[in-house]
């Protein structure tokens, strides 16, 4: 029956972020989250900028999606520059939605924008351009780079010690939020994944875009990451079971 499937609430861009051909209110997601859960044995539900109880309350997790920058100020900081583009209203709203779901001891898997984001609710700080700070970027989605799992992961225990993933970001964690811990960096040392420490949390977060790896292999270190939505869902429902 549907109502045996774990219900995933997913995070949305708004028209507030510069999308011309979007009418005001509407909101955008794209289908690659959706698919993939869906995929996996959940039931995807897109959360506009409403209903914030009902939604930690009605859906068994949530998956922040990506999107624009994190506005700096929510970590004490200034925006840097104009490569940092950011979405008031969004931000405002998901800070909310992951408080809700936090509150619960609901699981949250967070991508990207989304990664960058949960690790500033729970009190981590961000860099703003890694070009800027850091002095590289990884800013195109077709390019696959070198991965490095910690052991004892949940990516370890998937996929190995290094494969290959995606970047579409210019914007990184830099001082990691509370309650959370490294579970893989890039070849130069960028935090790329984290769990929760607190083993009544489950979070899974990654700053690649796994959702967008299913379900094919660009190279044969680039893993199929339809497994990794699998375990989530498993691990979702599981902990709802339970309660």
């Amino acid at each position: 029956m549907l109502n045996q499937k774990p219900v995933i609430a997913i995070s949305c861009t708004t028209n507030a972020a510069g999308l011309a051909d979007t009418p005001a209110r509407m909101v955008h997601n794209p289908m690659s989250y959706s698919n993939a859960i869906a995929a996996a044995g959940g039931v995807p539900v897109l959360c506009p900028e409403c209903c914030i109880r009902e939604y930690a309350e009605m859906c068994d997790a949530l998956l922040l999606s990506g999107g624009q920058d994190v506005d700096p100020t929510w970590y004490g900081e200034e925006v840097l520059n104009d490569s940092v583009v950011i979405d008031l209203a969004r931000d405002a709203y998901e800070m909310e939605l992951c408080r809700a779901f936090l509150t619960r001891k609901k699981p949250i898997m967070a991508i990207c924008r989304g990664f960058q984001l949960l690790n500033v609710v729970l009190g981590g700080t961000l860099y703003q351009d890694l070009l800027a700070q850091m002095g590289f970027i990884h800013s195109n989605s077709e390019i696959r780079h070198p991965f490095y799992a910690e052991e004892g992961s949940v990516l370890y225990r998937l996929y190995g010690e290094v494969f290959r993933v995606n970047s579409t970001h210019h914007q990184a964690v830099r001082d990691l939020g509370k309650g959370l811990r490294v579970t893989g960096r890039s070849i130069e040392g960028i935090i790329e994944s984290y769990e929760s420490s607190d083993p009544q949390q489950l979070i899974w977060g990654t700053q690649f875009h796994p959702e967008r790896l299913t379900g094919a292999q660009w190279d044969d270190r680039t893993p199929d990451f339809a497994d990794y939505f699998s375990a989530f869902i498993a691990e979702v429902g599981r902990i709802r079971n339970s309660g």
